[in-house]
């Protein structure tokens, strides 16, 4: 088991090796040859990874950026000297991510014909940025996330609703800076890589409308419960986002310069090298986590039993992004429910490892990016493991074994990465 343990740090170093931002960032700007026909650069964007990305911008470009403001969370610990560097509130968003919002745009409306607006964009962009079209506050459009939260709406949803009530999403940051031309470069923690969906899509078109939007709060009954300067922007209909085919994105250029699969892709390398037979699952794993992990689990059964998909060593990865449903009140995060959920079904197992890690380095409102799971994590616990998931207690229950997964702050956000070795 240690032999097994040490392979799965080896993969997971890897993979996060592969959505370094500071690599990502580099890269994409090294291949480009036309930086020095631009009159002025500006640095925009926003996200966890942003101080890492901001760094790693001004590595590249010195001088040669005029000013530039990026949005990140509290805590970052990143430095730039050409670049301000806001700290925010996340996941709820507070008045200074307004601030620096507002920021942001007063720095893309100056840029004109012959400037060039890059925008660094990762996970957590969108409550960074919050932007309410007045006369709505922060607040109010707290409130009305809220009641969609609770609603149970798709990302989708949420997303038509945000942008709509919104002066930055939706395409509409790269209004504001035309005419001058935007390149973002995207570090995508949404499955799909949607780039509508990222940090709510903010230089990138609109599929969605206002009616849209009325739509999805009549779908779940909220019109009459939404504030009132919600409603009536809504019903009022003017100021329509961006939408695909506009003019407008002639000049702009999305970019996704790291993601899941790419993290997964270089996971399968590391474990290739190890002597493991590899299989990529999918990187766009969602659903209730407890009932992926079993899936996960019965996977590792059927190697056991008959060698199939693969026949042992054997290493499968997968990523994604699952959800949690709360039903109890303890201590933990969606790894680290994978993990646990995983150790009860792969009970009596030899040889058979399951590491679930979120790759931003945290999980849920732990210091923990996930947990790591065998066949006797079950039988070492003096806890009962279906009790401790059924309170979604898992964080407690990893550290009393030692078993949890704690990295820091990786400076990244591509999803999460699951780990399966049967040795």
């Amino acid at each position: 088991m240690r032999h097994l343990r040490k392979n799965a740090k080896t993969i997971l170093e890897a993979a996060l090796a592969a959505a370094d931002p500071t690599a990502a960032v580099s890269e994409a700007l090294h291949k480009r040859r036309d930086l020095d026909r631009y009159k002025r650069i500006f640095v925009a964007g926003a996200g966890k990874a942003g101080g890492t990305m901001a760094r790693a911008a001004e590595k590249v470009l010195g001088k040669r950026i005029f000013a530039g403001c990026v949005a990140v969370k509290d805590g970052d610990t990143a430095r730039c000297r050409r670049i301000e560097l806001r700290p925010c509130g996340h996941p709820v968003p507070d008045v200074r991510g307004v601030e620096a919002a507002r920021r942001i745009a007063e720095l893309c409306a100056q840029a004109g014909p012959g400037d060039l607006v890059i925008f660094l964009a990762s996970g957590g962009a969108s409550a960074l940025t919050p932007y309410p079209a007045p006369p709505i506050t922060l607040a109010e459009k707290q409130a009305t996330t809220k009641l969609m939260l609770a609603s149970g709406a798709t990302i989708h949803e949420l997303n038509a609703l945000r942008k709509h009530i919104s002066l930055f999403k939706g395409g509409q940051l790269a209004r504001i800076a035309a005419p001058a031309h935007v390149v973002s470069l995207i570090l995508s923690d949404v499955v799909g890589d949607d780039l509508g969906v990222i940090g709510s899509g903010p230089t990138a078109p609109d599929d969605s409308t206002f009616a849209t939007a009325l739509d999805v709060l009549d779908r779940y009954g909220l019109r009459a419960k939404v504030p009132a300067s919600v409603r009536e922007r809504l019903e009022a209909g003017e100021g329509e986002t961006p939408k695909p085919g506009d003019a407008l994105f002639e000049n702009v250029e999305n970019i996704i310069v790291g993601n899941n699969q790419k993290s997964l892709e270089a996971a399968a390398r590391a474990a290739k090298k190890l002597g493991y037979r590899t299989l990529i699952l999918a990187s766009t794993i969602e659903g209730e986590t407890r009932e992926v992990a079993r899936m996960h689990a019965a996977i590792a059964r059927q190697i056991r039993i008959s060698g199939q998909p693969l026949r042992s060593p054997a290493c499968i990865i997968s990523g994604g992004e699952t959800t949690v449903t709360i039903r109890g009140s303890g201590k933990g995060g969606r790894n680290q429910e994978f993990a646990l959920a995983a150790a009860i079904d792969i009970e009596g197992l030899e040889n058979t490892l399951i590491m679930s890690v979120g790759t931003d380095g945290t999980d849920g409102p732990t210091d923990a990016a996930g947990a790591v799971a065998d066949g006797e994590t079950v039988g070492r616990s003096e806890r009962s493991a279906r009790e401790a998931l059924a309170e979604n207690d898992s964080y407690p229950f990893f550290a009393e074994l030692g078993d949890l997964v704690i990295t820091g702050s990786t400076g990244t956000n591509v999803m999460d990465l699951h780990v399966m070795l049967v040795g």
